[in-house]
């Protein structure tokens, strides 16, 4: 019996429940979102919402019923730039999808696809326009002949647009999407898709027929399979009647609740200042759900993209004029706004809000001397950023390149990534280098001064960040005032959160830093009542002991 509409759905929850139930009531099974962290080696994050599913396509696991329908969370940043600046590119975003795995296929998918949009959504039939595969004549005949499409309404795309994949390798096949029209007035005549202002894809059909070996070889799947995927938060900006994505109920409050810490009103602000809002509404739900999957911020694959992330949002803050700390709050937002779809969050709030704060505290320490080099740069009328100077503002200061990159391109500045490298790859030189003089055992004399200063009070079990003295600096086994850039040293502190290698567990790692210095921890070796950690700082090819 098909689903009957009770009232008009309008908001990103009704959205998404009315999508879940139809497929529900059409015997597929609701299938919970993985996590962010894929169980595939071939991507780095879950990118769309077929992944989870990817090897029930392959036939390599057990399919979780012959139908199944789920609401995806995703992560992309290979369009980051765009952020902000279009009306719906995003790095976190939700896909709404059902799932055939060898059970029904082209006909049915099309049928549910109209029957969703027009019947639960109620979209006009005025406002749709689908597009097909060049060479799918099945799908563009259903749509045709059993669907009533006008003919004008589906227009026939080639393998760039319409042909679909996981990634290189893995399933794929011809696919057909539904666009909406926002401006139906214009008529059907010399149709372009491309055209933003009036179209949105909302709906993407794909049938499941092969799998792509590395050699781009296609062969027939096991069983033929529907995987399809609808943009939550771009039938969200559809039926709720906004300019963009960002300003519906998924993201607004989000921004509303920057504007209020900024002292900005959204709808008067400039599109510089509307462009930071968007960014940073965007970046908050991504941040919180990668947190709560498990990722933890670095300077490797997605610690860095995470890192990369709350960079970018303490810089817009900035622009913004936000001179304290403010992430916290905004996650806070995010984090209520989202709990009871994703329970998680509210289970790992803590967490997250203290990551958040641990790197907005750490980044806020440099960025500010940064964007002063990198002003006197712009400002000199030079048009290209030295690889050396795209390094220093790397390495004394945090900015990642593709920060540097991005404000440069901001005021029209090219930056020698080439040259980058090259600086990057001498400094992992000298750090091995220098590292290889440290004598890790803390034999002899050194050992021997252990006792010079009081047990160091351990307080890790309850926070990750402490603040901590130096009553003591060792150079050669001998006490020292002070210590220059380039000197090996064993910093003595009255506190940590560092725990020692100790019964077989691994010492902790993780950065000490001041107002003029960040170091990074590589390890801590506890002896006696001691814990000894090694400060590696690599901005300037420095090692440090530390007593904790």
């Amino acid at each position: 019996m098909t689903s009957q509409l009770i009232k008009k759905i309008v908001t990103g929850d009704e959205i998404r429940r009315a999508f879940l139930k139809f497929y529900s009531e059409k015997l597929h099974k609701i299938i919970p979102s993985a996590s962010l962290i894929p169980d595939d080696p071939t991507v780095m994050l879950t990118i769309a919402g077929m992944l989870p599913f990817k090897p029930v396509f392959l036939g390599l696991k057990e399919r979780p019923s012959k139908r199944a329908t789920s609401s995806q969370k995703c992560i992309r940043t290979n369009d980051i730039e765009n952020v902000g600046v279009t009306a719906r590119h995003h790095t976190f975003f939700e896909m709404l999808g059902n799932f055939s795995f060898g059970d029904y296929f082209k006909r049915e998918a099309i049928q549910w696809a109209w029957e969703l949009v027009t019947n639960i959504y109620q979209l006009s039939v005025e406002n749709i326009i689908v597009s097909v595969f060049h060479e799918d004549e099945e799908s563009a005949k259903i749509w045709r002949d059993e669907i009533g499409i006008h003919p004008d309404r589906i227009v026939k795309l080639g393998e760039e647009d319409n042909f679909w994949s996981s990634g290189k390798t893995g399933p794929c096949g011809p696919c057909s999407e539904l666009y909406y029209d926002f401006h139906p007035e214009k008529g059907l005549q010399d149709i372009d898709l491309e055209d933003g202002d009036r179209f949105i894809e909302f709906y993407n059909l794909v049938f499941m027929q092969y799998n792509r070996d590395p050699n781009g070889k296609l062969t027939d799947l096991k069983f033929k399979n529907i995987d399809t995927g609808m943009g939550l938060e771009r039938m969200a900006q559809i039926l709720q009647k906004k300019q963009n994505n960002y300003e519906t109920d998924l993201i607004f409050p989000i921004i509303q609740k920057i504007c209020e810490i900024a002292n900005i009103d959204y709808f008067s602000s400039d599109d510089k200042n509307k462009i930071s809002l968007k960014i940073i509404g965007d970046h908050t739900r991504a941040v919180i759900h990668l947190i709560s999957d498990g990722v933890a911020a670095s300077n490797l694959g997605r610690g860095y993209i995470l890192r990369r992330l709350i960079r970018r949002m303490v810089r817009h803050g900035r622009l913004l004029g936000i001179t304290n700390e403010f992430l916290p709050n905004i996650a806070t937002v995010g984090i209520n706004l989202m709990q009871n779809n994703y329970p998680d969050l509210k289970n790992n709030n803590d967490l997250i809000l203290n990551e958040i704060k641990i790197e907005e505290i750490r980044f806020r320490e440099t960025l500010e001397r940064g964007e002063k080099l990198l002003d006197e740069l712009i400002s000199s009328g030079q048009k290209l950023i030295s690889g050396f100077k795209a390094f220093e503002l790397y390495d004394t200061y945090g900015f990642p390149l593709e920060l540097t990159e991005e404000i440069a391109y901001e005021n029209s500045i090219s930056v020698d990534v080439k040259g980058f490298e090259e600086e990057m790859n001498a400094q992992k030189e000298r750090a091995k280098a220098a590292s290889s003089n440290i004598d890790l055992t803390l034999e002899g004399s050194l050992e021997r001064e252990i006792d010079l200063f009081n047990k160091t009070v351990f307080n890790g079990y309850n926070s990750l960040l402490s603040e901590a003295e130096i009553k003591g600096i060792f150079m050669d086994s001998t006490l020292v005032k002070q210590a220059s850039e380039g000197q090996k040293v064993l910093i003595v502190l009255d506190q940590t959160t560092f725990y020692g290698e100790s019964g077989g567990q691994v010492g902790d790692i993780g950065t000490i830093f001041s107002k003029d210095v960040e170091v990074l921890v590589d390890n801590v070796i506890r002896k006696k009542k001691c814990f000894f950690t090694l400060w590696n700082d690599q901005k300037r090819n420095t090692n440090y002991w530390t007593k904790s």
